[in-house]
């Protein structure tokens, strides 16, 4: 179980942290099983714990054993009720609205031993922290993913328009040529040239002009008001503004694909119970969403 957490984790502290044992604990394990396996196991680089040859080669074995020893025995060995757990996550602020709110009231009420530290990062750099060991969970939008990554689609995601009621005169949705018109707020946390919207206009033959790039989704909708500016977001992420008088949601003007609002988790950590029940959780809340 030490090897088996020590390889998921590849943090001393966090091992210990996991198994409810004191970290000297976790590192006198350690040194026991260099010695048995006659193998340095985990190799310290650049500050994190890495694997060596020989404990890649362990971890699936050892992986599958367990998953076998954990069936006979049954669900009996976990209590999410008694479980004492650190999980991190990564998302954006739109995960961080749309999830965690009926997700934390689920771990409050069912599992109050568990702790979330959620952090925000790229597509990218999310999927690459998953890879790493240090995050246990990321759940966003991932269109391509690295062997060893495994992903379970929590729901499907369309687009939708926002803009100003008054500015919009007494319509209700802007045609092509009145939203080409305009200019748009664009949410990413960088400046991007090939979003899901762009891609989309320029199969058709055109572009938008983008006045405004903010990194945050939860204060796009309010910036909106007042204004001659067009968003277009998630739809779930306008679901607090739905009953706003200032404000109008309509559909796009044009044909933008659905996309698949996804968890992704690394292939080591499948076996772990505590994991398996946090992404059972994360699954049920989201497709009540």
């Amino acid at each position: 179980m030490v090897l088996d957490a020590l390889l998921a984790e590849r943090h001393v502290s966090r091992t210990a942290a996991r198994l409810n044992m004191s970290q000297p604990a976790v590192s006198h394990a350690l040194a026991r099983l260099r010695h048995l396996f006659g193998d340095p196991l985990l190799i310290r680089r650049s500050g994190r714990l890495v694997p060596s040859a020989r404990a890649r080669e362990i971890a699936p074995v050892l992986t599958e054993a367990l998953r076998q020893v954990r069936e006979v025995l049954g669900p009996g060995g976990f209590d999410p009720a008694r479980e004492k757990r650190a999980f991190r996550l990564a998302m954006s602020d739109y995960g961080s609205a749309v999830v965690l709110p009926d997700l934390l009231k689920k771990l409050r009420r069912e599992a109050p031993g568990i702790d979330l530290a959620i952090t925000q990062a790229s597509r990218e750099a999310m999927v690459q922290l998953v890879l790493d060991g240090e995050c246990d969970l990321a759940l966003g939008v991932f269109p391509d993913l690295p062997e060893r990554i495994e992903a379970e689609q929590l729901f499907l995601e369309h687009f939708a328009c926002l803009a100003d009621r008054e500015g919009l005169a007494g319509r209700g949705r802007l045609d092509l040529e009145a939203y080409l018109a305009r200019p748009h707020m664009l949410v990413a946390l960088k400046d991007e040239a090939n979003t899901e919207i762009e891609m989309a206009l320029r199969a058709i033959g055109h572009v938008r002009r983008v006045a405004v790039t903010l990194p945050h989704w939860g204060n796009a909708p309010r910036l909106i008001r007042g204004t001659d500016l067009v968003l277009t977001v998630a739809r779930k992420a306008l679901g607090g503004h739905e009953r706003d008088p200032a404000l109008v949601i309509f559909e796009p003007p044009f044909s933008i694909p659905s996309f698949p609002f996804v968890q992704v988790w690394h292939e080591r950590r499948g076996g772990d119970p505590a994991h398996l029940w946090l992404r059972n959780a994360v699954a049920r809340v989201s497709r009540s969403l």
